[in-house]
């Protein structure tokens, strides 16, 4: 019986719209009596739509969705025989968002018992199908983190051995001219090292967790970059000031972000050349993401675009792994400790390209200290 109370008395403090705000899915609340006038919005719906819930109120759904003819049998259908409708939909866009793209959804309309109020309640297949093609990609740079790991062991103890017989040979050889080779061998097992080394430096280093402004991790990353390609080069930055701090390792965060935009910046060369060489700087937050099948209420978005040629699509679905590279002098390690890193946190790394516009979103879920101390990752941070 105490039970009972007690859970009845948690479920008092959580009104309707706390309930609906944890949904994954976006949801809309119609007023009938106001002409199909959206009245409520998920913070899923927000996020989904990029449309703040008091823009939304009073609005009609051709607002939101454009005028759409499926959309309107929908309603059609629904009026007509008072049942829940279900249906995949393509979404469109009206004049409240005019730069959105339209989606394939599925689709739910229901009344909410009691109330003349109508339930518009929707998931993206495609957004469906990237979360689980992010989690399919965590799982596998998971799995290549820990067997480039376990190489890079096995081969730097053979290097050290190859570099101490060279030198010994070196200082033997009567004639001169053979030497040349020998230089040739330790040179190349100092290249091999310094690769081994990149690979090991996740692991190597005493990691140091805190509260952390993550503009300033971009506003070093950002000078850095500068000082390199001083020239043909322009690093815009529109952040959302009002971020909180995020929890994390700020030399981690600032290494993987560098990693990032030095790529970007490599990639410009000819563009760089002309002096129209862009990279943007976003920050934003978003609410109820799923990472990793992982739930969190706030999550920090920031993204690194570039005006290049873009990747190339044979490529694109194995850029984050180990020695892929759509640089022929590149070593294909940038992204991959990149996406290690910011796995560490929690977050993941994804990317859209096409000619002219490429675009890398790292989203890290707003932890406490408590989260990063007690959970798995905790291991690797």
């Amino acid at each position: 019986m105490r039970n009972f109370q007690n859970r009845a008395a948690t479920a008092a403090l959580f009104s309707p719209q706390d309930v609906l705000d944890q949904m994954p899915n976006s949801i809309l609340l119609i007023d009938q009596a106001m002409a199909a006038g959206i009245v409520y919005a998920n913070s899923a719906a927000e996020v989904a739509l990029k449309v703040s819930q008091k823009n939304l109120i009073g609005y009609q759904m051709k607002d939101v969705f454009g005028d759409s003819p499926a959309l309107d049998d929908l309603f059609a259908q629904f009026h007509k025989d008072g049942s829940t409708q279900r249906i995949d939909l393509t979404l469109g866009y009206g004049p409240l968002r005019p730069d959105q793209k339209e989606c394939l959804a599925y689709v739910i309309l229901s009344a909410l018992e009691g109330t003349e109020l109508l339930v518009f309640e929707w998931f993206e297949i495609d957004q469906q199908m990237k979360s689980a093609r992010e989690e399919r990609l965590i799982l596998q740079a998971r799995a290549n983190k820990e067997l480039m790991r376990n190489l890079a062991h096995e081969i730097k103890n053979p290097l050290g051995g190859i570099r101490g017989a060279a030198q010994l040979l070196d200082y033997e050889l009567p004639d001169p001219s053979l030497k040349e080779y020998t230089k040739v061998m330790i040179k190349e097992v100092d290249r091999l090292q310094t690769l081994v080394d990149r690979l090991l430096a996740p692991h190597k280093r005493k990691k140091e967790i805190s509260e952390l402004n993550i503009h300033e991790v971009l506003e070093r990353v950002r000078s850095v970059v500068l000082a390199e390609f001083p020239n043909g080069l322009a690093i815009t930055r529109f952040y959302d000031v009002s971020l909180p701090e995020i929890i994390g390792d700020k030399e981690v965060l600032i290494q993987a972000l560098l990693n990032i935009v030095h790529n970007a910046a490599q990639i410009l060369d000819d563009r760089r050349q002309l002096g129209d060489a862009k990279i943007q700087l976003q920050t934003s937050v978003s609410r109820n993401v799923t990472i990793g099948k992982k739930r969190f209420k706030l999550a920090l978005n920031i993204h690194v675009i570039d005006n290049g040629p873009g990747i190339p699509t044979e490529i694109i679905d194995h850029i984050f792994l180990p020695l892929v590279s759509g640089r022929a002098s590149g070593s294909g390690l940038g992204l991959t400790l990149a996406q290690s890193f910011i796995q560490m946190h929690g977050g993941f790394i994804s990317v859209q390209s096409e000619p002219g516009n490429t675009d890398f979103h790292v989203q890290i879920p707003y932890t406490s200290l408590e989260y990063l101390n007690n959970s798995e990752l905790r291991g690797e941070l």
